[in-house]
């Protein structure tokens, strides 16, 4: 059988400017896929965005789709567009936003949600189309009806080991495209899924039911040596909390001799706690972090559930520095800043002297603990606005102040002459495009409070 994964456009094309990482979801699939002799092809839609003519080259009897809330409205369009072309095609939607709301996706042109990890399911679901089966008792999987979503039973999470390697041949012909910021190329790796942690604000370690999911250090280091690309990201939600097996997974990698510059998420506390395991990862090439600062307020951050304080925060700075590491610090601005609280933040961020700082607008994503608590005071449902930029709860300023001040932040808060060794590393040529890439998104960010209309 003939399966076309799709890969859809994204919400917002800047942001595919500023990074975009590989559809290692659809590998995976297309790899177990592969395992029962089907044949998978994977269609990168921010790439190649005609999905009607790949379906029509191709001829395949199921299409899936993989979604972020963000994305919700673009991928039922495509599934009413394929069916109208195409009635027999069957179509799977599956995805971040289909685990945490399946129930968004409960329209006749959908044939089956797959809910949680969808390696084992898919296979399944194309087994029971080629037998004439129905969907209905496929573990992980709901089947949308006028009645509304039925149910099969849960899926637990399989081990990671027992996943295949992705096939990132079904990728080849765009895998020079794929990047963050200046890692280019980039393959993306997961090893490990889910978080210990329980911010209030995030929905990826409620996904595995609490639990934090590894994969061993060989079956890592097994799939690195397949890699051709020199910038790896791990794509984990958190990569370092279990520092034991990051620290074995240093020394197979220097045994390995593989050489790669690495880009992970690191929690504040981690650095802090394990500034050895930091230094070691830094001998074999870990160029960057993405640390999770959020606020500069220890009340704020109690509030979020981020488990760390602003004093940890200051340290985690100083230790990354200190290695040679460069932190990509995030923080996420609360829509209930007065203008006091924004220009406490731009003296806090300018006082830790960072690189480099990108700041998102705190939102309620759908699966979170803060969604369930604030979703009545939501100021819009459009799911496009669920991007980290627009404020999807009420704002204390005016929103066209509102967005004034965030973009303060973006210009003042890391002054130019620490940002100019950062845009070095594009090139010449790369500074110039990204100093106009810049200016776009300031205008984005300036003119968002219009995009609620």
């Amino acid at each position: 059988m003939k399966i076309l994964l799709v890969q859809p456009p994204s919400s917002d094309p800047l942001s595919d400017q500023i990074f975009l990482f590989e559809p290692l979801g659809l590998e995976y699939l297309g790899a177990g896929l592969e395992l029962d002799r089907h044949v998978a092809k994977i269609l990168d839609a921010r790439l190649t965005p005609d999905i009607e003519a790949a379906c029509r080259g191709f001829r395949p009897q199921v299409v899936g789709l993989t979604a972020y809330t963000s994305q919700l409205n673009i991928v039922k369009d495509i599934a009413t567009r394929l069916k109208a072309m195409f009635p027999e095609l069957r179509i799977v939607v599956g995805g971040h936003h289909a685990t945490v709301r399946p129930e968004d996706f409960n329209t006749p042109d959908i044939d089956v949600v797959v809910i949680g990890e969808g390696v084992f399911a898919l296979r399944e679901i194309v087994r029971a189309i080629e037998a004439g089966d129905g969907f209905l008792g496929i573990p992980g999987t709901a089947v949308p009806g006028p009645a509304g979503l039925r149910f099969g039973p849960p899926r637990p999470h399989p081990p990671l080991d027992e996943l295949p390697f992705p096939n990132r041949a079904l990728t080849a012909i765009h895998r020079r495209y794929y990047f963050s910021e200046w890692f280019k190329p980039l393959a993306s790796v997961r090893t490990s899924l889910g978080c210990t942690a329980r911010c209030n604000f995030c929905a990826l370690w409620s996904i595995t039911g609490g639990k934090y999911l590894r994969r061993s250090p060989e079956s890592v280091v097994e799939e690195l040596r397949s890699i051709a690309e020199p910038n790896v990201f791990f794509c984990d939600d958190e990569s370092m909390l279990d520092v034991r097996r990051m620290s074995r997974l240093a020394d197979l990698i220097a045994d390995a001799g593989i050489k790669k510059n690495y880009f992970l998420y690191g929690r504040v506390d981690t650095i802090v706690e394990h500034p050895e395991l930091f230094a070691k990862w830094a001998k074999i090439g870990l160029s960057q972090v993405f640390v999770g600062m959020e606020d500069y307020s220890d009340a704020r951050l109690d509030a979020m559930k981020k488990g760390i304080t602003s004093a940890q925060q200051v340290q985690a700075v100083r230790i990354l520095d200190d290695l040679g590491i460069m932190m990509y610090a995030s923080y996420m601005v609360d829509p209930d800043y007065s203008r006091e609280d924004f220009q406490s933040l731009l003296r806090y961020v300018r006082q830790m002297k960072h690189k480099y700082a990108t700041f998102t607008v705190l939102t309620p994503l759908p699966g979170t603990e803060l969604y369930a608590q604030r979703e009545a005071e939501l100021v819009s449902r459009k799911p496009e606005l669920f991007d980290m930029v627009h404020s999807l709860l009420p704002t204390r300023l005016p929103l066209p102040e509102f967005y004034t001040e965030y973009a303060k932040l973006w210009t003042q808060a890391v002054p130019f002459h620490r940002i100019v060794p950062t845009l070095a590393r594009f090139g010449a040529r790369g500074m110039l495009q990204r100093i106009r890439l810049f200016g776009k998104f300031l205008k984005r960010a300036r003119t968002a409070h219009l995009d609620y209309s």
